[in-house]
């Protein structure tokens, strides 16, 4: 398993780099983020677009030719909320709040599903696992539980354990109708950018060992595959984005030379 003292000295490089070459270097690679990470948690929740339908839909406001009104819709509110997680995360003098966390819920279904935007759940959600049928908490409990989450996240020094913990409790209690998942991935992402590390997509193939892993916290069996699968995303990212950064000073440092004429 990646470990945090592996993730944590490669941010303290990435953060190095980025001081050595010129502001703006990395905007193409974090804009192709943005989009891999809209479409990667769009596609684990069942949306058709692919990844160059998401890219056409968003760059563009292209409408794909036989897919479903909804998922453009998912794709532009996704893309809306990460947008708005990168912008507040800046802010880590303030805690998360549950109206953050309200707030972030409304935008992932602003246009897709607006009739439950932000709202708490009011209906029972359960899902289907390799055990059985799992119950969430009740909607009569949801406003206590995410009262108590809240505060243990407030309490919490921003990290990457910070970051996956916060998404499974987020899942376990389960607060909304629909767009849980969504919601807690990107809850994830704003811890991790508070803590000065790059967003990270947990990609379609990831989905079965994902889905397991959730199913094991919620048995009451640990998060360890858990912490394993996106500690790696973590890893890899934070790889894509040293490789391009390094890219980017060899360049700022080659431009400054003068090369001599031939003669």
């Amino acid at each position: 398993m990646i470990s945090v003292a592996t993730v944590s000295a490669k941010k303290r490089q990435l953060d190095a780099l980025r001081k050595a070459i010129r502001p703006g270097a990395l905007d193409g690679l974090e804009h192709s983020q943005r989009i891999d990470i809209t479409y990667t948690s769009n596609a684990i929740e069942g949306n058709t677009l692919t990844a160059g339908e998401t890219a056409l839909v968003l760059e563009k406001g292209i409408t794909v030719s036989g897919k479903p009104l909804r998922d453009h819709l998912e794709a532009i509110d996704h893309a809306q909320a990460l947008a708005w997680v990168l912008e507040i995360a800046a802010q880590t003098e303030t805690p998360v709040s549950e109206t953050d966390v309200r707030n972030l819920h409304r935008l992932v279904v602003a246009k897709s599903n607006p009739d439950i935007a932000g709202r708490y759940a009011d209906r029972p959600r359960y899902v289907n696992t390799d055990a059985g049928s799992y119950d969430f908490p009740a909607p009569i409990e949801i406003p206590a539980l995410m009262q108590a989450f809240c505060s243990w996240l407030a309490a919490e020094k921003d990290s990457p354990k910070a970051a996956f913990e916060a998404h499974l409790r987020l899942v376990g209690i389960h607060p909304f109708n629909d767009g849980n998942g969504r919601t807690a991935r990107l809850l994830m992402n704003l811890v991790l950018a508070r803590a000065g590390y790059p967003p990270i997509a947990i990609r379609p193939g990831d989905r079965p060992a994902y889905i397991s892993a959730l199913e094991a916290s919620q048995r009451g069996e640990g998060h360890a595959a858990f912490d394993k699968l996106l500690f790696s995303r973590l890893d890899q990212t934070l790889d894509m984005y040293l490789a391009a950064a390094q890219q980017a000073q060899d360049v700022t440092a080659t431009s400054g030379k003068i090369v001599p004429m031939r003669t």
